[in-house]
C-alpha cells in the first residue's frame, strides 16, 4: 500500500519503544520492574521483548538487556511515556540504570 493511500484504518502502524538498558543497581531496579508492566498495559502497550542475553551477530555487542514494547501508535507510546503514572516511577529507572530509549514506527507495507 502506498503511504497516504487506501483505508486509514489499514494504514495505521504500531509503534515500538526500544530500550537498550544496563542495570547498575539490580535490587533497586526491581522496584521499577515490578511496577512498569501494569502501566504499560494501562496505556495499551505490550511487551514484545523483555529480557537479557541478546546475541550479537554483527557489529558491537548489544547492552545486557533489551526491552521492546508495542503500542497501537506513536501517539499511544508517547502517552504512556509522558503519563503521570510512568513519570512517577521513571526516576527509579534513571537512578538504577543507564538507557538509550527510542520510538520507531512499525512497517505498514
Amino acid at each position: 500500500m502506498r503511504p497516504g493511500g487506501g483505508d486509514p484504518i489499514l494504514r495505521r502502524m504500531s509503534a515500538y519503544v526500544i530500550n537498550e538498558i544496563v542495570v547498575t543497581e539490580p535490587q533497586r531496579f526491581q522496584t521499577y520492574a515490578e511496577q512498569v508492566p501494569a502501566i504499560i498495559r494501562q496505556y495499551g502497550g505490550e511487551y514484545v521483548v523483555r529480557g537479557g542475553a541478546p546475541e550479537s551477530v554483527d557489529g558491537p555487542p548489544p547492552p545486557e538487556r533489551l526491552v521492546v514494547l508495542r503500542f497501537e501508535s506513536r501517539e499511544a507510546a508517547r502517552a504512556w511515556r509522558n503519563s503521570p503514572e510512568y513519570q512517577a516511577i521513571l526516576p527509579i529507572r534513571e537512578a538504577t540504570s543507564t538507557s538509550r530509549v527510542y520510538i520507531v514506527d512499525g512497517y505498514a507495507g
